[in-house]
């Protein structure tokens, strides 16, 4: 369900996409240098979105340096390090794990479970540390699972649950800037959950797994519909962003909010066009 908030790198100058790698870079260290590898493997792009967010608008002191990886063996590259790292390193575990053990009760993925199994321990850690925020987590996975399984076709509340859980993680701390930055988190939390969906529907079709355009699927106007839901979600987010004192990486954050959040849809949507005209 995550990877949708990227980047669209070719719109980016050269030095804003090497600023916004080495944080990603260095969420992806946290991540190892705090859970190991295998909390090395659920990085996700949204959570580094988060990280740069968080560092622009309270622009904390942040520690640049340098690393090789798996990925990148021979170079060195670039990182920055701060505490919204730590902090987005700590979230972006907690909500991989319930994701893990909400694919294993929906789809007895065992793989998933496995995943969840090793990062429990670790998620206990976090969960006390964090205990308001994994309540939510829990408390709305839980509500999106009863959907499920009641086949709910409302997809404000469906997706609102979702993003309540991305809202509190957007909400870093009480002040003057939760309102907006919950709001924001709220509508991109909305929008990750439809544009999974939108994504899934065709392979959802034929497994008969729950999916919110299942209705709409195949039928004239989908596509015109799901881009304005689609298109109203990302609109109320970044009109929250917009309210917020930010100077610092500003375009890169744009990029995101304005363009590269519809790179996967323009990807999917194309590539389910390009099926109907070889048929």
């Amino acid at each position: 369900m995550f990877g949708y908030i990227i980047v669209n790198k070719p719109e980016l100058k050269f030095k804003e996409f090497d600023l916004y790698q080495s944080y990603y870079c260095g969420l992806c260290k946290t991540l190892k240098d705090q859970f190991g590898r295998k909390g090395q493997l659920t990085l996700s792009y949204d959570m580094a979105f988060v990280v740069l967010l968080l560092t622009s608008l309270y622009e904390p002191e942040t520690e640049a340096g340098s690393r090789k990886c798996l990925a990148h063996p021979f170079v060195e590259h670039p990182t920055r390090i701060n505490r919204f790292t730590r902090y987005g390193a700590d979230m972006n575990l907690l909500l991989s794990y319930y994701k893990c053990l909400d694919d294993w009760e929906d789809e007895r993925k065992v793989t998933k479970k496995a995943l969840a199994s090793s990062l429990k321990k670790k998620c206990r850690g976090i969960a006390g540390a964090y205990p308001g925020k994994a309540a939510v987590f829990q408390k709305n996975l839980k509500e999106i699972r009863r959907c499920e399984m009641e086949n709910c076709r409302d997809m404000d509340e469906v997706s609102g649950y979702f993003g309540e859980m991305m809202g509190e993680v957007f909400a870093w701390k009480k002040d003057e800037w939760e309102p907006d930055l919950r709001r924001m988190g709220f509508f991109m939390g909305k929008f990750i959950y439809l544009m999974d969906g939108y994504e899934d529907v065709e392979k959802d079709q034929k497994t008969g797994n729950y999916n919110l355009f299942l209705n709409d699927f195949g039928t004239e106007g989908f596509e015109g519909k799901a881009e304005r839901i689609l298109s109203m979600m990302m609109a109320e987010c970044s009109r929250a962003f917009e309210r917020l004192p930010i100077v610092e990486n500003t375009e890169i954050l744009r990029n995101i909010l304005y363009s590269g959040v519809w790179c996967r849809y323009e990807y999917v949507k194309k590539n389910r066009e390009r099926k109907v005209t070889d048929v």
